[in-house]
């Protein structure tokens, strides 16, 4: 039996406080509003109770904000999408950003199991002077488990639109993108942190960012495999490929804590469930 779930999550600022309204359906909901940082910034934990993703199954998530609030929803493990026989499974995240708003996208890694047929799509509207800090994360298989992904057929489609897309499809069975120089070189982890305007990014605070993750790219293990550009005046994005999730994460858990702190002028502020 497949499940069909969805969420409707809106931040909307309420005095000092801003507040998280929800509702849901299905299996997909979210853990009680959380204030590591005071009122002024909403922290949730979005909870898919099966665990995974099989064929046929759907997330369909909906975020908005209102002017003014600021959330942050991350996750408390990967999302997994295990073995298909057929029917693909689908996560699709759409988000609207109203003037002035602000939103942290910091989902754990999306992880496929071997002979899963897959897609992870995020859509993002944002207004003038809405931002979002975000990151997406995909895990091919898993290797030191010996668990490899040598079948199946991943879809990642990740858009701003009228401003940016990326999209690709990830087959097991194409040797020359997964193990070419030309493609993914043998590695198992892409990863993307982006920083995403409503508004073009003033060109001095947009330069200051990409220097600040350059350096912290060319002093970590990584450095030969990640960059960060932007590919429009709205975009920042700092790319990752990695043989295993952990040191990609640890990249851009370091960007968004710098990026956090630069862009936003905001302590760092990491989810208390990532230490748990």
């Amino acid at each position: 039996m497949a499940w069909q779930a969805n969420l409707d999550l809106a931040y909307a600022r309420h005095g000092e406080r801003v507040v998280a309204h929800h509702q849901h359906s299905g299996p997909l909901r979210i853990l009680q509003s959380l204030y590591p940082e005071g009122d002024g910034i909403c922290h949730n934990v979005l909870v898919h109770p099966p665990g995974g993703l099989v064929g046929g199954d759907t997330l369909d998530i909906t975020v908005s904000a209102e002017s003014g609030s600021h959330g942050l929803i991350t996750t408390p493990g990967a999302t997994r999408f295990y073995r298909s026989e057929g029917p693909q499974a689908l996560q699709y995240t759409r988000v609207h950003l109203q003037t002035g708003s602000r939103l942290e996208w910091l989902p754990l890694e999306a992880l496929c199991y071997n002979q899963c047929q897959a897609e992870n799509r995020l859509v993002m509207q944002l207004e003038p002077d809405a931002e979002l800090l975000g990151w997406d994360v995909t895990a091919l298989g898993l290797p030191n488990a010996g668990l490899p992904f040598v079948q199946g057929r991943f879809g990642q489609h990740i858009e701003v639109p009228g401003v940016w897309l990326e999209r690709g499809l990830v087959d097991a069975s194409d040797l020359r993108l997964m193990d070419s120089a030309a493609g993914l070189a043998g590695a198992r982890c892409m990863a993307s942190l982006f920083f995403v305007s409503g508004s073009a990014i003033e060109r001095k605070r947009k330069q200051q960012a990409l220097d600040t993750a350059r350096e912290l790219i060319a002093n970590h293990a990584l450095a030969a495999t990640a960059g960060a550009t932007s590919p429009n005046p709205q975009v920042l994005v700092v790319r990752v490929l990695a043989p295993v999730v952990e040191p990609a994460m640890q990249l851009l858990r370091s960007v968004r804590s710098a990026w956090r702190q630069e862009l936003w002028h905001l302590a760092d502020c990491s989810p208390r469930i990532w230490a748990m």
